[in-house]
């Protein structure tokens, strides 16, 4: 079983920032892109950000270009999505995946206008 661990949240004023974290545990042995996606009330679950664990290449949604930056350390299987420039539409709980099968349990981040 893979086990996925996220923290960062919290509330933040418009503008501001927060660096979400995502540690994973248990059969990690083989990862190959992790994900971050987040579920805003009421709205369908949506992607946000990724990373292939060998070779760190990253893709973002068109939301989070220019403000968010995913990154990984690879020694403590942790994921990072470091996000400035917060905009209340970006409140939501974030979640992290592993390879499209696991899910951790969400953060919440909630922006103020």
């Amino acid at each position: 079983q893979v086990q996925l661990v996220e923290s960062g949240g919290g509330l933040v004023q418009a503008g501001g920032s927060l660096r979400l974290s995502c540690a994973a545990s248990g059969r990690t042995f083989s990862i190959g892109i992790m994900y971050w996606f987040r579920q805003a009330p009421g709205k369908e679950r949506e992607f946000v950000a990724s990373i292939r664990w060998s070779g760190g290449n990253t893709d973002y949604a068109d939301s989070a270009k220019g403000r968010f930056t995913i990154s990984k350390d690879n020694a403590k299987k942790t994921m990072y999505l470091q996000m400035n420039s917060l905009k209340p539409e970006d409140t939501a709980v974030y979640y992290c995946n592993k390879d499209g099968a696991y899910w951790g349990q969400g953060t919440q981040v909630t922006v103020s206008s």
